[in-house]
């Protein structure tokens, strides 16, 4: 029984993880980066379909990303789908591939993503603590049953806590990580 909440435990730990990487991909740094728009959604075939399904994405140079559709016919349809995603970028329309430029971040805006960043993390910690809420009840209800004693118990929970400390390591590492990224100019 433990060793099915321990894989749980680890399976939704490593995906909070993932879940805050991807998070932290969309958060623009003033560099070009194909990850700023693969995942945005475009309108193409009737349907809407991330970028990277349509397209191969490249940065030549830290300040502009080219854009070259696998299907030349919906060249418009991936930039009005990139000017319309809200993320303040300028898509243009060059023969068969589409330009981005990436303007630099101004001090101010360096703060505000900052923030934003830190919104991030603290939103992640606080999934983290309503998974460690639930693992620790799924642990304390074995109490009583057969086999277990309180010290088996003690232990496990423990065990929890370690992996819930790790967790929260990454957490903060990341956070480290994209702060001086976004603060280096």
């Amino acid at each position: 029984m433990i060793e099915e909440i321990q894989k749980k435990a680890e399976t939704q730990f490593r995906d909070l993880i993932k879940l805050l990487e991807d998070d932290l991909k969309g958060v623009k740094t003033g560099r070009a980066k194909p990850s700023l728009i693969e995942d945005l959604q475009v309108e193409a075939y009737q349907s809407k379909m991330a970028l990277k399904e349509l397209a191969s994405i490249s940065a030549p140079d830290p300040h502009s990303l080219i854009i070259s559709p696998w299907d030349k016919t919906i060249l418009e349809s991936i930039a009005k789908g990139i000017a319309k995603a809200g993320i303040n970028l300028n898509p243009i329309i060059d023969n068969e591939l589409i330009r981005i430029q990436i303007p630099s971040l101004s001090e101010e805006t360096r703060k505000d993503l900052v923030k934003l960043v830190n919104q991030k993390l603290e939103s992640c910690r606080k999934m983290l603590r309503q998974i460690r809420n639930e693992l620790k009840r799924e642990i304390e209800g074995l109490k009583g049953e057969a086999n277990i004693s309180e010290d088996d118990l003690k232990i496990w929970l423990d065990e929890l806590q370690k992996m819930i400390d790790e967790t929260l390591d990454k957490i903060e590492d990341l956070g480290e990580v994209k702060e001086k990224e976004l603060m280096t100019i």
